[in-house]
């Protein structure tokens, strides 16, 4: 314990500076490289690590156990899960290529274009039910659900520790589905998604090695930057 509250005073410490002297490179928000990262099995980029610290150990004062399921994740990664969709809605549902990029990107991002890449961003869930099978379905957040006791402490509190909904359910909003588990950090993320749109995403995506790829149109990838890229909690912006 001692070991762990000296590693977040180095890290508080450091981190008064960082956003200040940090340069992030494309290699960075594409998940291709990440320097800043804390954690083991979970990584965070350092100044989420440290806010999600303080956020869950309110929590737990308040009797809610905090547990992130999915943190950073890099290129390899999201290609793994982009391929793997994939083959399973060409092949076990007989879609056709562009019906299986359509019903990927509900709730999948297109490789070096996710969040997650960033280190900024949280999949949350009540570790008291670790063991729910399937656990990231919206109903499970909502009233009577497995984890809506964890999703009402955090309407009222995440925000006070920088976390903000990042697909939330506004009326209208468009892109991915809503996901009342997945929270970015706003102080760092915010950054990274202004730096992240001087990026030619066009010639991104039109470069990355993945199955469907030939079915992307320059219209798909238009529609894709506008509705799932930028179609997020305005709070973010």
């Amino acid at each position: 314990m001692k070991n762990f509250k000296s590693l977040c005073l180095i890290l508080s410490f450091l981190s008064l500076n960082i956003m200040n002297s940090q340069k992030i490179n494309y290699k960075t928000l594409l998940g291709m490289e990440h320097n800043n990262l804390v954690g083991d099995t979970i990584q965070l980029e350092k100044n989420t690590f440290i806010a999600f610290e303080k956020m869950k150990k309110a929590a737990l004062k308040d009797g809610i156990k905090i547990k992130i399921v999915s943190g950073f994740r890099d290129f390899d990664r999201q290609k793994l899960i982009w391929n793997s969709k994939f083959k399973k809605f060409t092949t076990e549902y007989n879609l056709s290529e562009i019906e299986a990029i359509k019903e990927i990107i509900r709730f999948s991002t297109i490789p070096g274009t996710s969040r997650h890449h960033w280190g900024t961003e949280i999949d949350v869930i009540d570790e008291d039910f670790k063991n729910e099978k399937n656990p990231l379905i919206s109903d499970k957040y909502e009233n009577g659900g497995v984890f809506h006791k964890l999703k009402k402490w955090m309407d009222v509190n995440a925000k006070k520790y920088g976390f903000h909904l990042t697909y939330d359910n506004e009326p209208g909003r468009k892109g991915f589905e809503y996901e009342p588990w997945h929270y970015s950090y706003l102080p760092v993320s915010k950054k990274y998604l202004s730096k992240f749109l001087e990026i030619d995403i066009i010639e991104v995506i039109s470069k990355v090695d993945i199955h469907g790829k030939e079915s992307f149109s320059d219209d798909f990838i238009s529609n894709y930057i506008n509705n799932n890229i930028l179609e997020i909690n305005p709070n973010l912006k």
